[in-house]
């Protein structure tokens, strides 16, 4: 029996997302489908609570009014609920967290914007500062460290014959990092390995956009399926080498520093 819910998009499941998710019995998650920090169901790994979707597509047209006698329906036994500041809904946004107080009878919670040394925790802030290769950054808003999925895919085989073996992801529904060399974990059949990962076009071989992770000190042979990649940090910025053989031997500097870094933490 739900009495409590909780709204907004919840993309990313991030700090001041928990603010409202500890004050409600569910989640209600409206679902865009654009620059994702945490694809669609995928939210709900993230919380304990029970998590119900609403597509935007499907109810942008409501007025402010229809919105919440649906609520009303979905939820019978609803004795309040909980919004951020910034809450806004209906057609053309005309709804906000003070008109939600005056069509809904009950309870309304409304949570003050939640910071982190003074930056304001918004996902389009978390959005920014990963297209600005600040994985520390947004980790800490985020509350825990960034984290993409996607299909194993064949690559080019260059990296088994000639640099380091590596596996090739297709990602989709996520607001991909600044292009550069990572240091990071990656998962594969449920087990984390220790790895360094590069997003961007591979400039000095065949020049298509990869995302791509070396585990470290594991012979993994072929995989298929799915894989995680968990950033732990940013390393350097994409480059054009003029030989294999320089381009081989940045990735074995990159090893040598991803080590280091991975055995302190």
């Amino acid at each position: 029996m739900i009495k409590s819910i909780a709204i907004g998009s919840f993309d990313g499941m991030h700090i001041a997302h928990k603010r409202l998710e500890a004050k409600a019995d569910a989640l209600v998650i409206i679902e865009r489908n654009c620059g994702l920090l945490t694809a669609g169901y995928k939210r709900s790994l993230y919380t304990s609570r029970v998590c119900c979707f609403y597509h935007f597509d499907i109810i942008k047209e409501l007025t402010p009014f229809d919105f919440v006698e649906k609520l009303k329906v979905d939820f019978p036994y609803l004795e309040s609920i909980v919004v951020g500041y910034d809450f806004r809904f209906g057609r053309d946004k005309l709804g906000d967290a003070n008109i939600l107080r005056q069509l809904y009878e009950k309870e309304v919670i409304i949570v003050d914007e939640v910071s982190y040394e003074d930056i304001p925790i918004h996902s389009r802030t978390i959005k920014s500062y990963l297209r600005d290769g600040n994985i520390d950054m947004s980790n800490n808003l985020l509350g825990r460290r960034y984290t993409i999925q996607g299909d194993i895919i064949r690559g080019q085989g260059i990296g088994k014959k000639e640099l380091f073996a590596t596996i090739n992801l297709s990602i989709e529904e996520y607001q991909l990092p600044k292009d550069g060399v990572y240091a990071t974990h990656t998962n594969i059949d449920g087990i984390w390995y220790d790895s360094v990962s590069f997003l961007g076009h591979r400039e000095s071989t065949d020049g298509y956009y990869a995302v791509e992770s070396h585990i470290l000190d594991r012979d993994i042979g072929e995989v298929s399926g799915v894989a995680e990649i968990r950033f732990v940090s940013f390393i350097r910025d994409n480059q054009k080498f003029d030989s294999l053989t320089l381009l081989k031997n940045q990735i074995k500097s990159d090893i040598v520093y991803t080590k280091g870094l991975l055995s302190d933490i």
